[in-house]
Formats: structure tokens, sequence, C-alpha cells
């Protein structure tokens, strides 16, 4: 079960990318991208979260891993010693670094980068999603001065 919900939400999360970079960037794109890419991982990600916390799911917690939580390091570990552990957390982090791109993408677009100087910051992103909103916002900073603060 967990194998085939990374591989489905690796997919997802990778179409959503491809189409953030490389379609052309219209209202429907964008909304493809909000729905079906952010919104139906965020779905998964409540379900699986829910379930998990609901006791409903295995999570296949690993020997000697202890008790999964949240409200110790040790509790944290044992959530990511576990299959669905590690499927619910990468599910969270492909989440927020796509819809984190798509908002990049639609600022840099606002503020009239070219779609060859959005790439680094959108693989950035993609690839360690706090880098490349770090590195956008610093490189934002001086057009979101020209242009306004929208």
């Amino acid at each position: 079960m967990w194998e085939g919900l990374f591989g489905f939400t690796n997919g997802l999360a990778v179409i959503g990318w491809l189409m953030l970079a490389f379609l052309p960037r219209k209202p429907l794109t964008h909304s493809a991208i909000l729905f079906l890419g952010v919104g139906l991982l965020c779905l998964v990600y409540a379900v699986s979260f829910a379930l998990f916390l609901s006791g409903s799911v295995d999570i296949g917690q690993q020997a000697g891993g202890g008790t999964p939580g949240f409200g110790s390091i040790e509790q944290v570990r044992a959530l990511f010693l576990s299959d669905g552990g590690v499927v619910i957390g990468w599910t969270h982090y492909l989440a927020f670094d796509l819809f984190t791109g798509l908002w990049i993408a639609r600022d840099a677009d606002a503020k009239d980068f070219s779609r060859i100087a959005q790439l680094p910051f959108l693989a950035a992103t993609f690839m360690a999603g706090p880098v490349g909103l770090l590195s956008w916002l610093v490189v934002r900073e001086r057009s979101a001065r020209k242009t306004g603060r929208g």
C-alpha cells in the first residue's frame, strides 16, 4: 500500500512541476497545478494523516523504533522509521514545495522575470524547497521594491 501511494504522489508532483516549468501559464494550467496537483497531494496527506492518528492504518513500525508521534525527537524518528510515516511526511513536502513553486512562478511572471530566469529557482525549490524559496525571496526583493509589494 505505502509503496503504491509513494509512487502515486511522486508521479503527481512531477507532473505538476513539469506543467509549471514548461506549459504556457494560463489560468487553466494554474488551476490544474493548484487543484489536481497541490490539492490532491493535500487530500492524500490529510486522509493518510487522519488514518494514522486514528490508528486505522498500520504505518509499518520498525522493530525497536519506539512509539511514533510528535512529542519528542525520538517519537518523530520512530515515525520516519516506518514506510507509512515516510510516505505521509514525503507527501507533506511534495504538496508544500509544489505550492511554493506555483507561488514563485506566479510572482516571477508578475515581475516580468523570463521563464529561463525562473527555472533555477523552481529547480531549487523542487529539490530543496526552502533553499529555492529563500533564493527567490532574496532576488525578488529588488523587483518588489520597484513594482510595489504585490
